[in-house]
């Protein structure tokens, strides 16, 4: 009996596959430790959510830092993911010449309803391991946000992050590397009630 494995791809053949044609934005995929992932559609509350994130963090920056939504990060040896929001230390050249890697980026951000589990483990595990310091949840299924810092490893080998808080999402939280800017969350999240009345 033989076992099927899946084909595991290089950072290098994953861009050769996008730059043959292979591949292309509308095939909405993301590279997660080897594997091609199919991204999930996002519904209205997360859209909303992800684009009132992106308003509010670039308008609070404003130039001091670059603020990429929905576009990859390079996290070696064979990861390419596209997180909902990246806050990366600036460059004149945005990026130009290469997607940030864990060395640029100060924040990494998702916004999960359906994904919540595949955020808070998958997702939480590979940003960990990469060194990503900061990392958060913006949970719509609780209306809250999950902050995570501080990665490790454990003895069994596993990556996490050895501190979490919980904000609700009526409160004020500071963007980490910017001590005297804060993020209003009431501005982030989608108001439900608005939307039931």
């Amino acid at each position: 009996m033989t076992t099927v494995t899946p084909k595991r791809f290089t950072l290098e053949e994953y861009h050769r596959l996008i730059e043959l044609g292979f591949l292309t934005e509308n095939d909405r995929l993301e590279l997660i430790k080897g594997e091609l992932m199919q991204m999930v559609a996002k519904g209205t509350p997360h859209t909303v959510c992800n684009t009132s994130l992106v308003c509010e963090v670039t308008f609070l920056l404003q130039r001091q830092a670059i603020v990429r939504g929905q576009e990859p990060i390079i996290l070696p040896p064979n990861s390419e993911p596209e997180p909902d929001l990246v806050i990366a230390r600036y460059r004149p050249d945005r990026y130009l010449s290469d997607h940030p890697s864990p060395s640029d980026i100060l924040l990494v951000a998702e916004v999960a309803d359906s994904t919540l589990k595949y955020d808070q483990e998958v997702k939480l595990s590979l940003y960990a391991e990469s060194g990503i310091y900061d990392y958060w949840i913006f949970n719509l299924v609780a209306s809250c946000l999950e902050v995570y810092s501080q990665p490790y490893q454990d003895w069994q080998g596993n990556f996490g992050y050895a501190s979490k808080r919980i904000f609700l999402s009526n409160t004020i939280v500071t963007l980490p590397g910017f001590p005297d800017l804060s993020l209003d969350l009431s501005r982030v999240f989608p108001d439900f009630d608005t939307m039931n009345n």
